[in-house]
């Protein structure tokens, strides 16, 4: 799972990884502190300083290795006026901001007619003999990470920000027993606790989640035959909408 350790790209990744960690922060300490919950002004992150922001050791680890804690925000529900709402948004507005910020580089990237350039530059980064090669490739790799992190972060597992999605998404009482079809009350119980409390039972299933996640990375460092559980929940993903912005 080691990324090209070049020290082009090394330089690139974190410089990348830096401004995308920041956005995805502020993003969601701003539309907490909108929703009532006033944590991230009190403790100074509603700012685009990445000092405010950045995990030091998982912001090296993904610059090298492509998987590491970037950063966190001291974000509630309850704190926030609609705790349900208002965490959704706030939880949402993080990986979305990534979305964002790969539009804008990509169409900008697509624009100059350097999208070409910036993938062969970013991946031989021995080609990078002048500012615009080099350009490209930093425009490329905002494009790619932008992308990776907003497709790794709505991955519905404990702890990345897809899981408290859902979480925020589900109701809290959604059928009654007397609604649910027998077939699924006798043979699927916990598929039908699920459908009588779906918010408790996913919060219920968290610790199970969150080792899932921890085995999907432990078997994404394994050798697999080429094949990554990662590598096709996030890898394909990305590509599609790489391919889709630049190409």
């Amino acid at each position: 799972m080691l990324l090209n350790l070049h020290p082009i790209t090394i330089i690139i990744n974190l410089i990348v990884l830096g401004v995308a960690m920041t956005v995805h922060e502020f993003a969601h300490n701003f539309v907490a502190w909108k929703m009532g919950d006033e944590a991230p002004k009190l403790q100074g992150r509603l700012t685009l300083n990445p000092l405010v922001h950045i995990n030091w050791i998982g912001w090296l680890m993904f610059a090298i290795i492509g998987f590491g804690i970037l950063g966190s925000a001291p974000i509630s529900p309850q704190r926030m006026r609609d705790p349900r709402k208002g965490f959704l948004a706030a939880v949402a507005a993080g990986p979305l901001s990534n979305l964002a910020l790969a539009v804008v580089f990509g169409l900008l990237l697509r624009f100059i007619g350097l999208s070409a350039l910036g993938l062969s530059a970013y991946y031989a980064p021995d080609r990078i003999v002048d500012p615009i090669s080099l350009l490209a490739a930093l425009l490329y790799a905002m494009v790619f990470w932008n992308i990776l992190l907003f497709v790794f972060n709505m991955i519905p597992l404990f702890p990345i920000d897809g899981w408290h999605i859902v979480l925020s998404l589900l109701p809290g009482t959604w059928l009654t027993h007397m609604q649910i079809p027998v077939v699924i009350q006798r043979s699927l119980r916990p598929l039908a606790e699920f459908l009588m409390r779906p918010a408790f039972k996913w919060r219920d299933w968290q610790m199970a989640s969150y080792y899932v996640f921890i085995a999907l990375i432990f078997l994404s460092f394994l050798p697999l035959g080429g094949v990554s559980p990662f590598g096709v929940f996030i890898g394909r993903p990305t590509s599609a909408l790489l391919s889709f912005l630049l190409f």
